[in-house]
This record gives structure tokens, C-alpha cells and sequence, in this order.
């Protein structure tokens, strides 16, 4: 699959994903040390709703457009809280014109003594990156391979924090180049926070990346996934993340948001599905 993002900004799998990534951060902060968060594949940061790209398929109307329309249960409030105030208001027409990628959702939440190491490996996209991140001396912006800057950046020099490795699925292949990377992080930094990706497209591909991690050695590797239509109807229908050493809320948090996200993000007529459930050590 071809996973450009800004053709599929603000769509139920980035609703999915940047909930929790808000969910782990709120999480992090609260703990007075300063973390590093590293995202090794950043994209732009910052999307344009009203763009080419994202009018062309129009999929977050049926992802973040859906949550302006719903009523979030008082239990779920504060779980929704970080990353909804990372999204902003909607405008006076129930809708945005832009959506925060992972390093803007991680931009806002984070502190001034924490810092943020995001790769990019299209050119023009790191110019257009490092525009949208502004002059925020926390930010580091490198071009090149984010497996790559991952192997280099780890162990860093915070000694807590976040690595997000968020492929876009482009080419065959990926889920081993996203199996070995955890593993490789995960022996250079074992006390880390890792959260990977995926899209739900080949089961059989799915199965065998979270079996392989599985029996990796790792330990505390939390698997979770929403799917939101038929997997085999066509556009994408689901996503899954695998998350190492998760803040020990997230299980419960990720069991209790999943549903109402099921049911409000689910496509009509077609099935729902959720997953929160520990491969490895709890």
C-alpha cells in the first residue's frame, strides 16, 4: 500500500493512534525527569485539511470530522482530554482545517525541558517539517533514514521516553524492517517506550510481525488495534499498534476508549472489531 499521509490525515487510524500517543505522553509528563521523543518517520507535522491531497480522499471526515459530531462519554473525557486539546477546536462549521501529526500532538503536550528528534526521509517534506515546527529550540529535525537515526539516536541522553516508528508501508518487506528495528532499539534501550504502527491490510503479514516480536525476548509488549470496516472491502479499514513497556494505565485506558471509538468511527453495515491484549509480560 501507499501510505502518502496527507492523503489520509485526521482518518480513523491517526484518531486511533494519537490518542494514545497523547494518552502515553500525559502519562510521561507527569513525572518530573525530562524524556526524549523520537519519531522515525515524521511526515510534515502539520496537515492541511483543506488541501489537495486530503480533500481528495476526504478521510477525516470519517475520523477526527466524526469525534466533532459525537458526545464523549464523561468516562472517556479525560482519557480524550490531551489529545483532543492537541487537535484544537473545530472551526464555526464543525470542521478543521488542519490536523497535528505525531510530532505536533507531541509539540504541544510536551514540557520546555523535554526534547523531540523527528525523521524524515523526503526532502522536501523535512523543509516543509521543520516550517511547521517553527523555532522551538526542543526540536531537532534530521533528513535521512529513520531506522537508521533510530540506531543512532538510542540510548538518549534523557533516559526516558517515547520512540514512535511510523512507517508509511510503501514498499514489501516493511513489517521486517519494523521487527528488527524494534528489536534492535529495544537491546540498546531496554527501558524505553516503544510504539509501532501498522496497517491492517494482510493478516498473514500482521500475524507473523506480532508473533516475531512476540518471541523476540522483549518484555511488556501490549498489542492493540480498531477495525472500523470490512479489511477486505478496499480503502483501509484498520490499523494496530504494538507498544513496549506501555505506561501501566494504558491496557485498562485502551479497553474502555476502543469500543465507543468502535462504535462511533465504525463504517455503517460493515464490522467493527478491537483488540487490547498482552503478547509478552504484563
Amino acid at each position: 500500500m501507499n501510505y502518502r499521509h496527507a492523503f489520509h490525515a485526521g482518518n480513523f487510524a491517526d484518531v486511533v493512534k494519537h490518542a494514545l500517543l497523547a494518552r502515553i505522553l500525559a502519562y510521561m509528563i507527569a513525572k518530573p525527569a525530562p524524556l526524549r521523543f523520537v519519531d522515525t518517520h515524521a511526515g510534515l507535522g502539520v496537515y492541511d485539511l483543506s488541501g489537495d491531497e486530503a480533500s481528495r480522499t476526504g478521510e477525516w471526515r470519517g475520523g477526527i470530522g466524526r469525534l466533532a459530531a459525537a458526545a464523549v462519554p464523561a468516562d472517556l473525557g479525560e482519557i480524550l482530554a490531551p489529545y483532543l486539546a492537541a487537535v484544537g477546536p473545530a472551526g464555526p462549521d464543525g470542521s478543521w482545517r488542519t490536523y497535528p501529526g505525531s510530532p505536533a500532538v507531541a509539540q504541544w503536550l510536551l514540557r520546555p525541558e523535554d526534547r523531540l528528534t523527528l525523521c524524515e526521509l523526503h526532502p522536501e517534506d523535512v523543509e516543509t517539517l521543520r516550517a511547521n515546527m517553527g523555532r522551538d529550540r526542543r526540536v531537532r529535525v534530521l533528513a535521512g533514514d529513520g531506522y537508521g537515526a533510530l540506531n543512532a539516536a538510542l540510548p538518549p541522553p534523557e533516559r526516558r521516553g517515547l520512540v514512535l516508528i511510523d512507517p508509511p508501508f510503501e514498499k514489501p518487506g516493511e513489517f521486517d524492517a519494523l521487527q528488527a528495528a524494534l528489536v534492535r532499539a529495544y537491546r540498546k534501550w531496554p527501558t524505553g517506550t516503544y510504539m509501532a504502527w501498522y496497517p491492517l491490510k494482510d493478516r498473514a503479514a500482521v500475524g507473523r510481525f506480532v508473533n516475531g516480536v512476540a518471541v523476540a525476548g522483549l518484555r511488556r509488549i501490549l498489542q492493540i488495534h480498531l477495525l472500523v470496516g470490512d479489511p477486505d472491502g478496499g480503502p483501509l479499514a484498520g490499523s494496530g499498534l504494538v507498544v513496549i513497556n506501555p505506561p501501566f494505565t494504558l491496557k485498562a485506558e485502551a479497553e474502555a476508549l476502543l469500543p465507543w471509538l468502535a462504535a462511533t468511527l465504525g463504517r455503517p453495515g460493515e464490522p467493527t472489531e478491537w483488540t487490547a491484549r498482552w503478547l509478552a509480560g504484563e
